[in-house]
């Protein structure tokens, strides 16, 4: 929610097609965004791009390990990336942050891949692709997963 694909990717205004959260993940809503753009659209790659620093990832992580209670619909929200904190945890890694955003795009672009019937057919049909990434906001680069 803090990068602004259009710049990153050197587009113009209309050029691409956005869906953003924050936290990055694919929800119900989200989904059948990319499925109108898939179907009706012909955009050729899907991206989940999460970013450095992620608050919202943040927040998960506190919630997940600490127990943290968040208001009104934030437990909505990392609901749908506590599994990325779980995953990333497992791993034991020394940047548990870095390490949970990295894992929350790659679940989300798995999801893509694994939700029916419109986005999963024109990927394994190979008519679209997906990718994950991750914009780094020091260096204004993403580095592909």
């Amino acid at each position: 929610s803090r990068v602004s694909p259009e710049l990153v990717f050197d587009q113009g205004p209309g050029d691409l097609f956005v869906v953003r959260l924050a936290g990055n993940f694919v929800n119900d809503d989200g989904l059948a965004s990319l499925e109108y753009a898939v179907k009706f659209l012909g955009v050729p790659l899907l991206m989940v791009l999460g970013h450095s620093n992620c608050g919202a990832v943040e927040a998960a992580i506190k919630v997940v390990k600490d127990g943290v209670e968040l208001p009104g619909h934030l437990p909505e929200l990392i609901q749908s990336i506590a599994p990325a904190v779980t995953a990333a945890h497992a791993r034991h890694p020394g940047d548990l942050l870095a390490a949970t955003i990295e894992e929350n795009v790659k679940l989300n672009v798995k999801r893509m891949h694994d939700d029916e019937p419109i986005v999963s057919e024109a990927l394994a049909a190979k008519k679209i692709g997906a990718v994950g990434g991750v914009y780094d906001l020091a260096s204004g680069k993403v580095r592909l997963i």
